[in-house]
This record gives C-alpha cells, sequence and structure tokens, in this order.
C-alpha cells in the first residue's frame, strides 16, 4: 500500500473527526466519500457550490450507486462542509 500526502485540508477533516469522536472505520468511509466527490469535480472539494453538489447527486443516481452508499456520501459531504469548511449552507 502506497502512502499518499495528506493536505491541509485531509489533515483538518480528520482532525474534525478525531474531536467528534469518530471510528476509524467511519473516518475512512468518510475521507473516501469526499476523494470520490473531489475526483468528480476535478478539483479541490471546499471550492464546491450548491450546484457542484446537486450535480454530484444526480451523477450517482446516475451511475446506480446503492441508497446506502448515496446516504454514506451525502452525511460525510455535511460533515465536511459544515464541520470542516465551516459552510453549512
Amino acid at each position: 500500500m502506497t502512502e499518499e500526502k495528506v493536505t491541509p485540508l485531509r489533515q483538518r477533516m480528520i482532525e474534525d473527526m478525531r474531536i467528534r469522536g469518530m471510528g476509524d472505520k467511519a473516518q475512512k468511509s468518510h475521507i473516501r466519500a469526499i476523494k470520490d466527490f473531489a475526483v468528480f469535480r476535478g478539483r479541490s472539494p471546499d471550492t464546491a457550490t450548491p450546484e457542484d453538489l446537486r450535480a454530484y447527486q444526480l451523477h450517482m443516481s446516475d451511475t446506480g450507486v446503492t441508497p446506502s452508499t448515496f446516504n454514506t456520501r451525502i452525511v460525510a459531504l455535511r460533515f465536511f462542509f459544515g464541520m470542516t469548511c465551516g459552510r453549512e449552507e
């Protein structure tokens, strides 16, 4: 397994998850969800607009993501934007 470089944004999210007492499995799930969103956008996730989030939800629906995975990713995005970025909108 190769070691990934941890960006300051990812490090902050990891710290926020630790503060909230999130377990390792949940942390990995959240990181994976945000990484998938960043790949979809092709740039840093913290610059996303509400329209980007809507487009991502449509993308997940169109590609057959299961309801469970869909919901897990939405929860991760809410955490990321609300806690790590301080953006509630």
